[in-house]
């Protein structure tokens, strides 16, 4: 009988916090306005007050719960706004394009989403009538239409989003915001990557870059079969991440002597499948040269280059290299599908959050590389 009454008693009181939740939400949206993070492009953040955005016909106003910071918030725009074209950043407008949260408030002519709905954003707005647009892949999008939340329309360094509901995907139960945020970029992007290379229990893959990206990668790789997990990276906390996370078979630092431990590690035959995340010329490199004939590489790391001799490495031993730029609309819907199936949560990548208010702590962190993956929760 007490245990009976305990259960009743705590299902009232989730309840009562999801009405309280709701009627905060409404009370701050009458209110009006609101504060968000934007980045100047010196390596400081700047909060400042915006007004909250009323949604539009076929647009949602979401709630924000997390936005996680990506490498190129700090490579094209923290540090300096060094963007051009879609990565070109518009001064003023609110960063942050991984964000996750709850419909509040719609708008006329909605086809799937309502209020109360979970979401992830995809964090391009792209025109959805050219062809990268039919085919799901609004990052592609060429048109003037297109917008990065977080770059050219603001985005989830702030308590609310407003977003088009074309660009929304579904957040299941199983998954938490911080999960979902993840979903938004860096996790699709390396999903796109293995699906364009193939992934199954037959192969070592090699990761160079054990980044927030580069720990997705082997995170999924794991989630797919992949018998062997070997790591690159040089800074000693990501290496030690790493391996807490159980990610990694085999981890060495860069060097003259990595390939020759990388294929120590495999026996002389090196690795069916490799993935850069870091962007570095060497790691490129290294990936290719690296992997084994027949053997398929994927470059995700944004920026940097790429030097290396096409015969040699390439051409005589059959290897094909992928490019791979974030993913589509549906599958990213397939990847929170599985996530949900594997039990994966890329919230264990999470090592350091932060309130709105500590922003500037956040990116300075996120910029140091000392870290996994940084998240500002609204709470």
């Amino acid at each position: 009988m007490e245990f009976k009454l305990f259960l009743t008693m705590m299902y009232v009181k989730s309840i009562l916090v999801v009405h309280w939740c709701t009627r905060c939400a409404e009370t701050e949206i009458n209110m009006g306005k609101m504060m968000g993070a934007i980045l100047p492009g010196n390596s400081t953040v700047e909060l400042k007050e915006f007004d909250i955005p009323k949604p539009g016909h076929g647009q949602v106003l979401v709630q924000t719960k997390a936005t996680t910071i990506c490498g190129s918030d700090i490579r094209c725009i923290y540090r300096e706004h060094v963007g051009k074209g879609p990565e070109g950043y518009i001064p003023g407008t609110i960063a942050g394009h991984e964000p996750c949260g709850i419909i509040v408030e719609e708008g006329e002519g909605l086809k799937r989403f309502k209020k109360g709905d979970r979401v992830i954003v995809y964090h391009i707005s792209g025109c959805g009538v050219c062809n990268d647009c039919r085919r799901g892949y609004y990052i592609s999008c060429k048109s003037e239409f297109r917008q990065a939340y977080g770059w050219q329309r603001d985005g989830g360094m702030a308590p609310y989003i407003l977003c088009e509901e074309k660009d929304l995907i579904a957040l299941p139960d199983e998954l938490t915001y911080k999960d979902g945020a993840q979903v938004a970029c860096g996790f699709g992007t390396v999903y796109e990557a293995i699906e364009k290379v193939g992934v199954c229990g037959n192969d070592a893959v090699l990761v160079t870059g054990l980044g927030p990206v580069g720990l997705a990668a082997l995170m999924l790789c794991r989630a797919m079969g992949a018998n062997q997990l070997i790591g690159v990276e040089m800074s000693d906390y990501r290496i030690e991440l790493a391996k807490k996370l159980g990610l990694v078979d085999y981890v060495c630092k860069p060097g003259e002597d990595a390939l020759d431990h990388i294929m120590n590690a495999t026996k002389g035959r090196g690795v069916e499948r490799a993935f850069d995340a870091s962007a570095n010329d060497s790691a490129r490199h290294l990936a290719i040269q690296a992997t084994r004939e027949w053997g398929k590489i994927a470059f995700v790391g944004e920026g940097g280059t790429c030097t290396f001799q096409p015969s040699p490495d390439i051409i005589h031993g059959q290897k094909t290299i992928y490019g791979s730029w974030v993913t589509s609309l549906w599958r990213m819907e397939e990847l929170v599908e599985r996530l949900v199936r594997w039990n994966i949560h890329p919230e264990e990548l999470i090592t350091h959050e932060f309130a709105l208010s500590q922003a500037a702590e956040a990116y300075a962190l996120m910029a140091s590389g000392e870290c996994g993956k940084v998240a500002v929760t609204f709470e």
